[in-house]
């Protein structure tokens, strides 16, 4: 069966397409506004729909593909395809970059890191709940997750010309600024507000940011009445409503050790989204030792535990985005204990050195291998 590559994932078609190689950008921490990089640095399997295929009765506006949260984001709304919802789907997405982009110096993020140590920020109830959910994760997670990681994403510079091992002592004075339990969230009758206790600190909502505007997008499409969609936000994948024919989506996860090569499997999915965080996604080396992006909060280096890729299926993408370094940094088993206990409804698949894989139980039955392998 053809298949439609969709960043570090699979769906079934629904349509003719054909695959264009160019690059990605999927990042579990951090933005990176210059797209140029994202574009020349990275890769990125996006597609376009060919134009005399229709879906429906009318033509359709082809699928669009626009630079937000310093990646390569795709919606295809097939059948239900207007330039108008397109736009707004955009819009929406840009707002949620100004106020989350830890690199775009006029964001929200921005204000409250600048002020780091010297005062509270005001912040809206859209900023105030991501910010939340964000700290429930890392306060149940034991720190597994932590949106103040901004300080060692821009010591190590990954994904930046930058890029280089800190020293030890750099890396210790770095993780003195890393800790959540210095953020400090008010509310009350005056509005809400977000204070960094310590100069320095930076939050970094790279982790959780595309997941939020994927579901952001989800909400346009439903009052919207569109039928169905694909939403591809640098690799975090929402399938939303259903498929044509009323069969499941399939997903499918890449395989760490041939990315651009055939999927090591397919997940069968509902709506909703599928998120991997993977070592081979970003990543640079030096003497021979290639270092990944999804840094520790404990010890400020990448995380070493046996493991090449997490991916987590969940209703939200929020959600799915956040748990998938969560359960990364976790480790295989901790981080299965850990999903059994903070999110029951969302499953996940391990990927380990070596190709084993392991998945939560309520994924069985839903995993799919493509044809060629065991």
């Amino acid at each position: 069966m053809d298949k439609i590559y969709i960043s570090s994932a699979v769906v079934e078609p629904v349509a003719v397409v054909e695959p264009v190689e160019t690059t990605n950008n999927c990042t579990e921490r951090g933005f990176d506004t210059d797209f140029r990089k994202v574009l020349l640095n990275h890769r990125f399997l996006f597609f376009l729909i060919v134009p005399f295929v229709l879906l429906g009765c009318g033509r359709a506006v082809e699928p669009q593909t626009r630079l937000f949260l310093g990646t390569v984001c795709t919606v295809n709304l097939f059948e239900d395809g207007k330039q108008k919802t397109y736009d707004e789907v955009f819009a929406r997405v840009a707002e949620i970059e100004a106020k989350f982009s830890a690199n775009d110096e006029n964001s929200l993020v921005s204000r409250i890191n600048g002020e780091a140590g010297a005062g509270a920020v005001l912040v809206d109830d859209e900023f105030l709940s991501v910010m939340n959910y964000a700290l429930k994760v890392t306060e149940r997670s034991g720190g597994a997750f932590d949106p103040t990681i901004g300080p060692l994403v821009r010591l190590w510079g990954i994904n930046t010309e930058s890029a280089r091992v800190p020293t030890q002592k750099e890396i210790a004075e770095t993780l003195a600024l890393v800790d959540f339990r210095n953020v400090r969230v008010s509310s009350d009758d005056g509005g809400s507000s977000v204070f960094l206790e310590k100069r320095g600190m930076r939050l970094d909502f790279g982790g959780i940011a595309k997941g939020y505007a994927a579901d952001e997008i989800a909400s346009i499409l439903r009052k919207k009445n569109v039928r169905r969609a694909v939403i591809d936000l640098g690799g975090n994948i929402f399938v939303f409503g259903e498929k044509a024919g009323g069969k499941p989506w399939t997903v499918g996860v890449k395989d760490p050790e041939n990315p651009d090569g055939e999927p090591l499997l397919g997940i069968r999915t509902g709506e909703g989204s599928v998120v991997t965080s993977g070592t081979y996604e970003r990543f640079f080396v030096q003497d021979g030792v290639r270092y990944h992006h999804i840094l520790s909060a404990k010890d400020g280096f990448p995380v070493e535990n046996g493991l090449q890729s997490v991916t987590v299926v969940a209703k939200s993408s929020m959600v799915a985005d956040a748990l998938s370094t969560t359960l990364f940094a976790l480790g295989r088993e901790r981080g299965m204990e850990f999903l059994r206990d903070f999110d029951a409804e969302a499953g996940a698949v391990f990927v380990e050195e070596g190709g084993k894989i392991s998945y939560s139980e309520n994924l069985e039955g839903k995993i799919v291998v493509p044809d060629g392998r065991n």
